[in-house]
């Protein structure tokens, strides 16, 4: 029996620490496959013994104490998990960062967070040239993405980095020291997405991770089968949602996870998945509604996928109809932040709810709560609170921003808007900041967004609200048409006729705005902020 079956519900943390969860893991798993990436398997006894290789490096070869931060700027490569992993059995603090980074964000995160030493692709290394030196980063590690299967050269730098082979040969030749670490410890300091303003570090201990993957294990027991899963990996695992499900949550019951370093290449990525029999898959609309349109992709075998799931941004019932039409798998939308490790609710594999996040998960509580931080009215709209053992501690170095989106009583403000419903579900109307304000009615872009996903012309769409010369606003809709659709001159009055079906007057788009493609995060979540 795993340890997270065992788990009663007021011990959600079955682990000591994330080191007994990665060691455990590896010891009883042993040969079977844990990662694939380019082609290349790796198995949980190499995995233990890289990690354990990285982590004796750290310990011997640098200065670094435990609890100092460790940043890592890598794609779905198995690199990233054997520093990750290396890392923390070393009893120091992750900092994953994107590898597409500008220059003032990689700054920002670096210096912010204190990072020692950083892990990157050795593409980054002439980017980094004038970036490291204005940081606390004394060590820098690059690999190549190919590196595992056969050294690669790398790019000449202007500061001293060392190459990730040689540094797990040095690693190789010492013993690992055991470190004390427990699950009250820091184990990561997972940066906001930026989306509303400058990036912040939430900071989520062992002890929150550990139990937002027990609490996911007990919403998904019975369609996760020990050491048989194949789950697919397209979204980047730097961001918190990924690096949940594929580097705790799967991997902790011996699954094997296919990484996809650029699912932008949907051709390679398609060809990858003919080799396996996956039995699941995590994705968001763009990249449901995009492998679908593919002929490839509609061809392949999906007799064994049985759970996928949808976060990040809400799912329309546009793409959960084209998905299940063409795999016949349901899509569980969930909904979490890098606060809460990420996953508050998630829809039950096969009976979800299309338009609401599902149930919160074991051990959390939701309330929703007016500007006075009291509880509305059953059924009445209002600020997403959540208390639970996934809940951050903080923000990192930030205690005037950690008491603004915490209540008297300890529950986190998440910033959206949700109604509950009758039946234990929830629902996102919108982000708090995003809302429009119509004539003194408050109008959700989601709401409007997913109406016009189901005219058939519109690959997708983002609303938002633009100052009036008073202090009303009005709606605007900005929209990527399917190819088809792009040569029909009356699609504006299509789409405008099928609004006025649908939508009541106020809520209706005033201005339309034809784009190429919707600026968009990392994980994919639509800024709306770059837009208005």
């Amino acid at each position: 029996m795993h340890p997270f079956d065992a788990a009663p519900q007021r011990d959600l943390a079955p682990y000591p620490s994330l080191i007994h969860l990665i060691e455990d893991t590896c010891a009883r798993f042993g040969s079977k496959t844990a990662y694939v990436c380019l082609g290349h398997d790796i198995s949980f006894n190499e995995i233990e013994q890289y990690s354990r290789q990285f982590a004796a490096y750290l310990q011997q070869y640098t200065e670094l104490k435990v609890g100092d931060r460790v940043a890592i700027q890598l794609p779905n490569i198995t690199q990233f998990v054997i520093a990750a992993y290396g890392a923390i059995r070393a009893g120091f603090v992750l900092v994953n960062t994107n590898p597409m980074y500008t220059d003032r964000e990689m700054l920002h995160q670096f210096n912010d967070s204190g990072a020692k030493l950083l892990v990157t692709l050795s593409d980054n290394i002439p980017k980094l040239n004038h970036i490291v030196n204005n940081t606390s980063i004394s060590v820098v590690i690059a690999t190549h993405p190919l590196d595992l299967i056969t050294p690669q050269p790398q790019a000449k730098s202007e500061f001293n980095h060392f190459r990730f082979m040689d540094v797990l040969k040095a690693g190789g030749k010492h013993l690992l020291q055991t470190v004390t670490v427990s699950n009250h410890h820091l184990a990561a300091l997972q940066y906001t997405g930026g989306t509303t303003g400058l990036s912040k570090g939430a900071m989520l201990s062992h002890g929150n991770l550990i139990a937002n993957a027990a609490q996911l294990a007990a919403r998904l027991s019975s369609h996760i089968n020990e050491g048989e899963e194949i789950f697919v990996a397209p979204l980047p695992i730097y961001h918190i949602y990924a690096f949940m499900v594929n580097l705790i949550l799967y991997f902790e019951r011996g699954a094997c996870s296919v990484f996809i370093p650029n699912p932008k290449d949907i051709p390679s990525f398609i060809q990858t998945l003919t080799k396996y029999r996956f039995t699941g898959f995590a994705g968001l609309n763009t990249l449901f509604v995009g492998l679908c349109q593919q002929d490839m992709f509609r061809a392949l075998d999906f007799s064994a996928l049985k759970v996928t799931i949808s976060g990040g941004t809400a799912l329309t019932q546009f793409a959960a109809d084209l998905w299940y039409q063409t795999t016949g798998c349901t899509i569980s939308e969930g909904y979490g932040l890098s606060e809460t490790s990420p996953v508050v609710s998630l829809n039950t594999p096969g009976r979800e709810k299309i338009g609401t996040i599902g149930k919160p998960l074991l051990g959390t509580h939701i309330c929703i709560i007016d500007d006075n931080e009291s509880e509305v009215a059953s059924g009445q709209a209002g600020e997403l609170a959540v208390s639970g053992p996934q809940v951050m501690s903080g923000y990192w170095q930030q205690e005037c921003e950690t008491k603004k989106v915490m209540t008297k009583n300890g529950f986190f403000k998440t910033g959206d808007i949700a109604i509950a419903l009758t039946d234990g579900f929830h629902q996102i109307v919108d982000r708090k900041k995003d809302i429009v304000i119509v004539s003194g009615f408050n109008v959700y872009p989601n709401e409007i967004e997913n109406v016009l996903s189901l005219h058939g012309a519109v690959l997708e769409s983002a609303v938002i609200g633009v100052s009036g010369k008073h202090s009303d606003e009005t709606v605007k809709a900005f929209i990527v048409l399917t190819p088809s659709a792009q040569q029909n001159h009356s699609i504006l009055q299509e789409i405008k006729q099928h609004c006025t079906e649908n939508l009541t007057p106020y809520k209706i788009p005033k201005l339309f705005e034809f784009v190429d493609a919707l600026p968009k995060s990392s994980v994919g979540k639509i800024l709306r902020r770059a837009l208005r």
